[in-house]
């Protein structure tokens, strides 16, 4: 297991602004301004991350160091892979420390833009750190409860948590009784090696997401029901 602590972000004022739709000629810039000195003397973005050897697959999961995970399209991603990385990645509990009104919602909107971009600017660091690491090449991911929660529960959060030990303690970030993540800007799941990339969002139907990375695929879905994965060589059938 290894915590990445010491990732690197700025806040990008241009991107800030463009953002939360605020004009360089906006009242609300200076407000902005000092925003940002105070979130970059706080903000630090980390992740965590496991190497997970495949010990057995079946037909609708698969078992990562000895912990079952229940999802067909996750058993048929894994396939050809034999090793895997789970992770969590957040922006970092910090910016918790920021005192907002409770009825300054534009100002928690800021901030939780900043928590955002710091989250992107963690996840894209652990996706090239692991890449230029373990020589992996292309890397695709899938998360407990991404797109939609039939296809990987997102109860299976708690297993996935439970390959990190104390999380909270190591970098912050705690799972509540409904299985969401503390800070809210966090995300976990399984990097795996892919020769063709997979995205959850193909696998999403829902018309408006402002997280969404690819188009909706409304044969996808079917195309994993339709394959038999392969056996596995460790048992699992």
């Amino acid at each position: 297991m290894e915590i990445l602590d010491n990732i690197p972000f700025k806040i990008d004022r241009d991107e800030l602004l463009s953002k939360v739709h605020i004009e360089k000629e906006s009242e609300d810039r200076k407000d902005i301004e000092n925003l940002v000195k105070t979130a970059s003397a706080l903000v630090k973005p980390k992740a965590i991350y496991e190497v997970s050897y495949i010990q057995s697959k079946n037909h609708d999961s698969v078992n990562l160091g000895g912990i079952t995970f229940a999802s067909r399209i996750l058993r048929v991603n894994l396939d050809k892979a034999e090793r895997v990385f789970p992770y969590i990645a957040t922006c970092g509990k910090e910016l918790d420390e920021i005192e907002i009104p409770s009825r300054d919602f534009m100002r928690r909107f800021w901030v939780d833009t900043i928590k955002s971009m710091a989250l992107t600017a963690g996840s894209e660091y652990l996706n090239e750190y692991l890449k230029k690491k373990y020589a992996l090449g292309e890397i695709s991911r899938m998360s407990p409860g991404a797109s939609r929660p039939d296809l990987w529960p997102i109860e299976q959060q708690k297993e996935l948590f439970s390959i990190f030990g104390n999380r909270e303690e190591l970098i912050g970030v705690k799972l509540t009784d409904s299985f969401l993540m503390i800070p809210n800007k966090s995300v976990s799941g399984i990097y795996f090696p892919r020769e063709i990339s997979f995205e959850s969002c193909r696998l999403c139907p829902r018309d408006v997401c402002p997280g969404r990375r690819s188009p909706y695929d409304k044969d996808l879905l079917g195309s994993y029901y339709e394959r038999e994965p392969e056996k596995s060589d460790s048992g699992g059938t």
